[in-house]
């Protein structure tokens, strides 16, 4: 399972890491991408819940706009 989510506040490839970090830390991600210019974090894992990512990205310090 893929999931687009795209996420405000990220500028630099400090935030890219804090981002990949807060997802990775929850079990069910496999493998998380960042695209800084769109905003935009694809992962992959099984079982995704849409509020475990928000959670995530609540807690890393940004702003989780859509799931697609």
């Amino acid at each position: 399972m893929k999931k687009t989510l795209i996420v405000e506040g990220m500028s630099c490839s400090h935030c890219e890491n804090a981002v990949k970090n807060a997802l990775r830390e929850l079990p069910e991600v496999l493998d998380v991408e960042v695209d800084l210019a769109q905003n935009k974090v694809e992962v992959e894992g099984s079982d995704l819940e849409d509020s475990r990512l928000k959670e995530a990205i609540d807690e890393a310090g940004y702003e989780l706009v859509s799931i697609d």
